[in-house]
């Protein structure tokens, strides 16, 4: 929530369909430096973003940091229609024109990659270039098929990476997480990544480590001020909007929209940057390469390594250094 993490450089915005973002804005102290668009994914809200938001302005850029919608300061629809891509990159649009942001690179974690693709596809004039972190380029017109995706992860991989997202489609899972929310970060955020192998990715393993409140160790890259600020974010408005985004993805919400796109129009020529880890056990370094490799024609492949899902927060300095030098991949120049 930018309001409580960043008080000083929150704002709040009304967009056209009546919505209302919050989010953390500076603008360049350099003119010839662009602004980056961060855009976070689950459960986190523009706070997981917060070591970016710090060094990147001090290097004399733009950051632009919504807390996406059903998360923070943002309004958090219970209509699960309201998630459509399409509609949440055109928000995004707006915010980057009421900043005055021709262009931007666009910043990705987890399900903000989602929309950091559909950006891609509905509004490709805004960026000079797109990082993709922990996950990476999803196509239009993608028909979300978790039972087939299961059986062939299990058989890849012996344990299925997704086991978690039919427990996330339920009406359960909200106020599962909403009454075990400390369980729900020890979950997320592990203090040993090859947790996730056991406790969080096979079927049904997230909901029974929840509904039971197990508890682990913060890990070493979180400390207890900062669990205690995004514990406070979270609570605000719980996990109905968030588990939206998963429900929108299942329920084939943006299928009608995505249908008119033409085949060829799923790759794309954007320089686009790709952040991986190798300890990453759900969003696992080999099949989001493999899947970006498939559509990005002009693509740069990082592995970040003994590292696990959270790069943003466990590697802050290295993507700080990533993401000033893909800034020399700018193409037509734009504020």
């Amino acid at each position: 929530m930018a309001s409580i993490a960043f008080p000083s450089l929150a704002k709040k915005a009304t967009l056209s369909d009546g919505t209302t973002y919050g989010y953390v804005a500076v603008a360049p102290a350099d003119p010839e430096k662009p602004t980056f668009l961060f855009l976070h994914g689950y459960p986190s809200s523009s706070y997981d973003w917060r070591h970016q938001i710090k060094s990147l302005p001090e290097a004399g850029f733009g950051v632009i940091v919504p807390d996406l919608l059903g998360y923070g300061d943002t309004d958090a629809p219970t209509n699960i229609e309201a998630y459509r891509m399409k509609a949440m990159s055109q928000h995004m649009a707006e915010i980057l024109d009421k900043e005055g942001v021709s262009r931007c690179f666009a910043v990705s974690h987890d399900w903000g990659s989602g929309l950091l693709s559909r950006l891609i596809t509905y509004i490709p004039n805004r960026l000079h270039g797109a990082v993709f972190v922990s996950v990476g380029y999803v196509e239009p017109k993608l028909v979300w098929d978790i039972d087939a995706l299961l059986a062939l992860t299990r058989q890849m991989f012996g344990y299925e990476t997704y086991g978690y997202w039919p427990w996330h489609n339920s009406e359960e899972a909200a106020k599962d997480c909403d009454q075990n929310p400390a369980s729900v970060f020890s979950l997320i955020y592990p203090s040993d990544p090859e947790d996730w192998k056991k406790d969080f990715a096979p079927i049904d393993k997230a909901r029974e480590f929840v509904q039971s409140g197990r508890l682990g160790p913060l890990p070493p890259w979180y400390d207890l001020a900062e669990y205690t600020t995004r514990d406070r974010i979270l609570r605000m408005k719980g996990y109905r909007g968030p588990l939206s985004w998963y429900k929108a993805a299942m329920r084939g919400v943006n299928l009608a929209d995505e249908e008119g796109i033409a085949d060829e129009d799923r790759s794309y020529d954007l320089p686009t940057l790709l952040v991986v880890s190798d300890l990453d056990f759900v969003t696992r370094a080999d099949m989001q390469s493999q899947q970006t490799m498939k559509w990005a024609r002009d693509l740069r492949i990082e592995t970040m390594r003994n590292c696990g899902h959270w790069i943003p927060l466990q590697r802050p300095a290295e993507l700080h250094n990533l993401l000033v030098g893909f800034t020399g991949k700018r193409g037509e120049q734009g504020k």
